[in-house]
């Protein structure tokens, strides 16, 4: 099981990675793996704002479309481009390809993250 130190992760399988007042965005190995080939990522849109918890975008795979929800809240700066024709690269580096990045509203809700060993916890008792 991928799962880096030094990132802050959800429930939905998204990682962060904390870089002052912005956040990197994207979904972890596993989600990757559960979901197979990825075909197509729409992230959301640059400037606009999310709400933590809230949908954020959708990906789709061979297997099935998902929606991506915020970790945290904040405007959006940038979405990776990448993604736009070659979405297979999550699967290759899903924690090298993010999906967007964020400004922060409030850094205090990176508390709310797990960190690496409860996102392990989490997995292994999802599997069971």
């Amino acid at each position: 099981m991928d799962i880096r130190e030094g990132l802050g992760y959800t429930k939905t399988h998204e990682w962060v990675l904390r870089e002052g007042d912005l956040a990197k965005v994207g979904i972890t190995a596993v989600a990757a793996e559960q979901l197979g080939e990825i075909v197509y990522v729409e992230p959301p849109e640059e400037g606009s704002h999310l709400t933590r918890d809230e949908e954020a975008g959708i990906i789709e795979s061979v297997k099935a479309a998902s929606p991506l929800y915020a970790p945290l809240s904040g405007e959006v700066t940038e979405v990776n481009s990448t993604l736009e024709d070659s979405p297979e690269a999550v699967n290759e580096a899903p924690y090298e390809n993010y999906l967007y990045i964020l400004r922060m509203d409030d850094p205090d809700e990176w508390d709310g993250l797990m960190g690496p060993e409860d996102y392990r916890k989490f997995c292994e008792e999802e599997e069971e």
